[in-house]
């Protein structure tokens, strides 16, 4: 599914909410709210009041990396990003070439054998491509007495040097450097093993604090799940890989409750789509599961479980588009990127919001008199 679809540039965020003027916090977005192909516009602080009591919230509680670090490659210098940990230790790499303005510009992959020196000593060395369908990423192996001296294994060694020497991945569109608070959501928790994601989740960048106390004193609920992102596919748009997630048996069954009663359950961002999903059988039914997904959701395999959505606004490319009309169908996707660029919305992580509801409830056997 593509859309013919241009976003102007002046409609990209470049600084967070909160950065565009005194006394605003990160929840001072826009919220474009469709149900079907019908639209409304919102400010994000009315959330509360467009969910319901029993309406569940899937939230990723995935931190968010400092995943990118300079290194050099002979006498050249690139930027590496770190995208996902292997279960071998090996890391899923992308190396970019600096643009001069602070950001990366893409650069062709490998090849294998090619070595790249890192901050601390460390050394990493290409191996072999991540996925025969390109060469963007690459399964590359660290090493070197900032790696083996902290911990004979090179995950704890990244990990470290990451904390020490990286930054936040971000893109041209984006002002400048920020710091790596800006980019962790409200939802986001330490992991036992330091993985995170490399890039935010960042649909629930919006949430405050004070809102999710509104939105629990209202009936609300929520249910964490954790999948770590990996590095996005910012020119050529390649299809989701797979990327590490875990849903506890307590969100499974809390997602379950709902479902068998009225109300409907809301994922925020595509990531907790991907994870509910992936812990979905047929029947409909979520269980306890973690591991690695390489589940990608189009409309011809459905959501099986998620009733609504809530996005940020992002390049219309085929993946991210195809979940949206797994959930909504492409007459409301259509409609609402339309309304979005009419309305001047601000794409990107830093941007507004797009709450996708379903145009008739979604489970009306069970609907009592507060069904709307």
């Amino acid at each position: 599914m593509t859309l013919a679809v241009r976003v102007p540039e002046e409609l990209s965020a470049r600084v967070p909410a909160e950065q565009r003027g005194p006394g605003l916090d990160r929840d001072a977005v826009r919220l474009l709210v469709s149900r079907g192909t019908e639209v409304s516009h919102h400010a994000f602080v009315e959330l509360p009041r467009l969910l319901r009591a029993g309406d569940l919230l899937v939230v990723n509680t995935s931190p968010t990396l400092a995943a990118a670090v300079d290194g050099r490659i002979g006498h050249s210098r690139v930027v590496v990003h770190f995208s996902t940990r292997g279960d071998d230790g090996r890391w899923a790499v992308e190396l970019r070439v600096p643009d001069g303005t602070g950001t990366t510009r893409a650069r062709a992959g490998g090849p294998a054998g090619t070595r790249v020196r890192l901050p601390g000593g460390v050394r990493l060395v290409l191996e072999e491509p991540l996925s025969a369908e390109g060469e963007r990423l690459w399964w590359a192996r660290a090493s070197g007495p900032e790696v083996l001296g902290r911990a004979r294994a090179s995950r704890a060694g990244v990990l470290g040097m990451l904390r020490e020497y990286g930054r936040p991945i971000r893109y041209s569109y984006t002002e400048r450097d920020q710091p790596l608070s800006v980019y962790q959501t409200v939802f986001a928790l330490p992991s036992a093993d330091g993985s995170g994601s490399a890039e935010m989740p960042s649909a629930a960048r919006p949430f405050t604090a004070r809102l999710v106390a509104e939105l629990v004193s209202r009936g609300v609920q929520f249910a964490p799940i954790t999948l770590h992102t990996g590095v996005a596919s910012a020119e050529v748009h390649e299809p989701p890989y797979p990327e590490r997630f875990a849903v506890p048996e307590a969100s499974a069954r809390l997602i379950n409750a709902v479902r068998a009663g009225d109300g409907r359950v809301v994922a925020v961002g595509t990531t907790a789509v991907r994870a509910v999903e992936s812990a979905a059988g047929p029947d409909g039914v979520v269980r306890g599961a973690e591991g690695w997904t390489d589940l990608v959701v189009t409309p011809e395999r459905g959501v099986r479980v998620v009733d609504g959505l809530l996005t940020g606004l992002h390049e219309p490319e085929a993946s991210h588009l195809l979940m949206l009309e797994a959930v909504a169908g492409r007459a409301a996707v259509d409609r609402g990127y339309e309304e979005a660029l009419r309305g001047r919305y601000l794409w990107h992580e830093f941007g507004d919001v797009h709450l996708i509801l379903p145009e008739v409830d979604p489970h009306p056997e069970h609907c009592s008199s507060n069904c709307w």
